[in-house]
């Protein structure tokens, strides 16, 4: 009996048949989003004065043009430019606020937020990094929670003035912000790919990130047999692949992905010439460090 083929999809594909998608007022749209790793692509313009606060890293990788992400690092505003090609890792607990751009489209992979979280969404007053408005919430479904807390604002009474109400005090936030980390600047990740292409063909792999919750491993020529708690995000970068789970089997090309579920056991044979990405993480990594 023939193996099933698995539900393999084309990047450049997928995103041209959802390129509606992409454009205001929805900028965005979920490839994968039903358990732990959210895998989006976000488009353009999109231009936001909310910075977004949560406990968990974000992966961007930039597909077409150039984004800028506002943080507040330190105490301090920065702006932090992501071109066309870079690669970042944004850490956890960091206000950011993403400035995207017409016809643009990146990539960004969240995790699921565990049940004793909270992500928060703030406003600061111009000019300052004094709160204006903020608002907490567990984040199941941020494409579809964002723009409720969005409207709250906007109808509020400090949308109206720029101030907070005379005498306000904020509560401590559910949420220990992260006012000592610096920001690691985003990096050309063909540049990156050169510069380590000998050392993935004689070991087989590179870890790309691995520090903290989110493990990028970018693998070479070989054949591997995995079986990983959490669910896995397998991104073709260069060549061909071949994937086998219990649900079937299927070739990856350039610039295709698939997402394998937790638990599952699969073997992936990449061939000569192939560089491939895989995707995991772990919530409880930063957790550890606090």
């Amino acid at each position: 009996m023939a193996m099933a083929s698995l539900p393999i999809f084309d990047v450049d594909q997928w995103t041209e048949d959802n390129k509606s998608s992409f454009v205001p007022p929805v900028c965005n749209k979920l490839m994968y989003g039903a358990g732990q790793l959210k895998v989006m692509f976000i488009g353009g313009p999109n231009q936001r004065k909310d910075y977004h606060i949560e406990e968990g890293e974000e992966f961007f990788m930039q597909l077409k043009g150039d984004m800028v992400l506002k943080v507040v690092e330190k105490g301090q505003h920065k702006d932090i430019c992501i071109k066309e090609g870079e690669v970042y890792l944004h850490p956890s607990r960091i206000p950011h606020s993403p400035q995207r751009f017409q016809d643009t489209i990146g990539l960004v992979i969240e995790r699921e937020r565990t049940k004793d979280e909270f992500d928060g969404l703030r406003y600061y007053v111009d000019g300052t990094t004094d709160p204006l408005w903020e608002e907490w919430f567990y984040c199941y479904d941020l494409g579809t929670q964002l723009k409720p807390v969005i409207e709250k604002f906007f109808a509020s009474e400090e949308y109206k003035t720029g101030k907070p109400p005379k005498g306000k005090v904020f509560p401590p936030p559910p949420v220990n912000i992260d006012t000592k980390t610096s920001t690691s600047p985003p990096f050309s990740f063909k540049k990156w790919l050169e510069d380590n292409r000998k050392e993935i063909a004689e070991k087989g792999r590179k870890v790309l990130f691995g520090n903290g919750e989110f493990q990028l491993t970018v693998w070479g020529e070989g054949e591997l047999e995995v079986e990983h708690d959490g669910e896995t995000l397998l991104w073709q970068m260069e060549g061909e692949a071949e994937v086998t789970c219990a649900r079937g089997t299927g070739t990856m090309k350039a610039k295709t992905c698939i997402l394998i579920q937790a638990g599952e056991r699969y073997t992936v044979k990449r061939h000569p010439g192939s560089i491939g990405l895989t995707v995991t993480t772990n919530p409880l990594a930063n957790k550890c460090k606090e």
